[in-house]
């Protein structure tokens, strides 16, 4: 395992710090509409503000009985008390389980049967649905409501419980740097969802990421759509602008509330996901909207295409870009890369089949790239560590890597690589390569690789061929069985309102795969009216069920 600082330590004393030093500048706003959304109504609250909030939530939840090693489920909305919480959580010791409401209902009871949450907090409506479903049944003794219906304990009632003076701060847990102070659930988007296990010096990495790698600088603003990401405002310095939107599924919100936000605040950062970015672009590009004081995007979660960036620029100052950022809920950021560069000189080589490029390794992230497997890899001495320009499976090293899944030991050992010096590797479970400038390239992930007699086909490599076509929204590569022998088959979602000729638009496409290598392996065709895809992201397609459907569609 990586070598870390045993030294004591507490995510929450950044806010602490931010109280101290700038206890009047802007900490968080929060966006909400009335009116059918006609009329936008902000809450502000600055450093000292929200300090104050915190603490009154730590004496709250300790005289009820949350105690320090707590697993506590949160499922807020985005609002101050979402904040509030977050940060009193981290106080008392207690460790925050995350998960994605988005992950629908099967996905969720399995996280929190893996997960055995001692507390549950959450708005009404998470709490009807825990008692409907079951969740936590077995394991929960304190349940905690922000909401009107009482279903448990009301968070405002216990505040006002506390009887100790407001000011008193509440001391927090002095924890060490590598105990685990969260846990984060994977979307479960292309595969199981797994808690990821994060440590304290963890989160202090990925502050010291954002702040060295992004140029992120006290006194910024953030219009920021993952709430999570929202957390970090106060370590850097920066305030965070909460927009009125469902953060669990981007793709639905409304644009004119975000640039709304961005244009009151002024701010100089955006955190979007490629759905986002791409509805932002639409709509801003339809009205012709400028962002004049955002200086960087940064955007993650799923490779974002080069047309969508290219569009997203156009709101944006000459100076500034779209930061593609690569990563995992079990490593982030491992890599980046700017719109100038991306588009300027590393499209060619996505549009000739060569992956999409993600960047360079951030600072203190170290890639390797070893031989395809499906199996154990112990330790890399066993790993056939591949040359430079090798297709392989990417694997990443630094302190923004989590050493471990909650309670998923088998799981844990598939992914992680003892290497020589008594640190880890973690599979990406993305196939990839490096090139001579040390830029990280992705070809797809590796369970969706097509593995035929005498070669192997990687999604994003060969899909990005496909999607030039003119007519094509995306396609997806999947394995078929023809007449028993397997095949790589391309499934193909049109463009909204496109009408074509199959037989015509085949042949076009089959025309445009005979100009690449890999691609001449690709057998057929066939259009599917819709992707299935995750709801946050709308971009991480579930090939597994297109694997289902073109089977039965040959079959037939």
């Amino acid at each position: 395992m990586n070598q870390t600082s045993n030294k004591a330590v507490n995510i929450a004393n950044h806010l602490t710090t931010m109280a101290n030093d700038h206890p009047d500048k802007l900490a968080i706003a929060i966006q909400q509409h009335s009116l059918f959304g006609k009329v936008a109504h902000y809450t502000e609250l600055n450093f000292a503000q929200l300090e104050t909030q915190a603490n009154l939530c730590a004496w709250a939840l300790h005289q009820r009985g949350v105690r320090c090693g707590d697993k506590v489920v949160l499922m807020v909305t985005p609002s101050v008390d979402f904040f509030a919480l977050t940060f009193a959580l981290f106080r008392v010791g207690a460790i925050p389980v995350f998960v994605d409401p988005g992950m629908g209902i099967k996905n969720l009871k399995q996280c929190f049967a893996e997960a055995a949450p001692d507390v549950f907090i959450g708005i009404d409506k998470a709490h009807i649905a825990r008692l409907l479903f079951g969740w936590g049944r077995a394991s929960i003794r304190i349940s905690i409501t922000v909401g009107q219906l009482g279903l448990g304990s009301k968070l405002e009632k216990l505040k006002a419980k506390v009887k100790i003076n407001h000011d008193d701060a509440f001391e927090p847990v002095a924890a060490r740097a590598n105990k685990m102070a969260a846990i984060l659930f994977t979307s479960g988007s292309t595969g199981v969802p797994k808690g990821v296990e994060y440590s304290h010096a963890m989160f202090n990495a990925q502050i010291d990421a954002l702040r060295q790698d992004y140029g992120i600088s006290p006194g910024e603003r953030d219009l920021a759509t993952f709430p999570l990401f929202a957390l970090f405002g106060p370590a850097l310095g920066m305030a965070s602008i909460i927009p009125d939107m469902d953060a669990s599924q981007p793709i639905k919100a409304n644009p004119e509330f975000i640039f709304a936000a961005i244009e009151r605040y002024q701010c100089t950062n955006l955190f979007a996901n490629p759905a986002l970015m791409d509805v932002l672009g639409n709509a801003g590009k339809a009205k012709g909207v400028t962002l004049n004081s955002i200086k960087r995007v940064i955007s993650a979660g799923a490779p974002a295409t080069p047309a969508s960036i290219a569009k997203f620029e156009t709101l944006l100052n000459e100076s500034t870009q779209v930061w593609t950022s690569y990563g995992a809920t079990e490593s982030l950021p491992v890599s980046k890369i700017g719109s100038h560069e991306l588009l300027q000189q590393t499209q060619v080589i996505t549009d000739q089949g060569g992956g999409i490029c993600v960047g360079y390794p951030v600072a203190d992230i170290k890639v390797k790239i070893i031989n395809i497997t499906d199996e154990l890899v112990q330790s890399l001495s066993q790993a056939q560590v591949l040359a430079t320009g090798q297709i392989g499976e990417i694997c990443v090293q630094g302190p923004v890597v989590s050493p471990a899944y909650y309670q998923r030991m088998g799981a844990t050992a598939l992914a992680k690589i003892d290497d020589e010096n008594g640190g880890f590797y973690h599979r990406m479970g993305d196939v990839g390569y490096l090139d001579t400038t040390g830029r990280l390239w992705m070809c797809g992930r590796k369970s969706h690789r097509v593995t035929l007699q005498h070669t192997e086909l990687y999604t994003l490599s060969c899909e990005r061929i496909f999607n030039l076509h003119p007519d094509v929204y995306r396609t997806a590569l999947v394995a078929v069985k023809v007449a028993g022998i397997k095949q790589a088959y391309l499934c193909v979602e049109l463009n909204s309102g496109v009408q074509v000729d199959q037989e015509m638009l085949f042949e076009q496409l089959k025309e445009l795969g005979q100009q690449y290598r890999h691609t001449q392996q690709v057998a057929g065709f066939l259009v599917h009216p819709k992707f299935p895809v995750d709801v946050r992201h709308n971009a991480k397609i579930f090939r597994e069920k297109l694997t289902v459907w073109a089977q039965a569609k040959l079959d037939t």
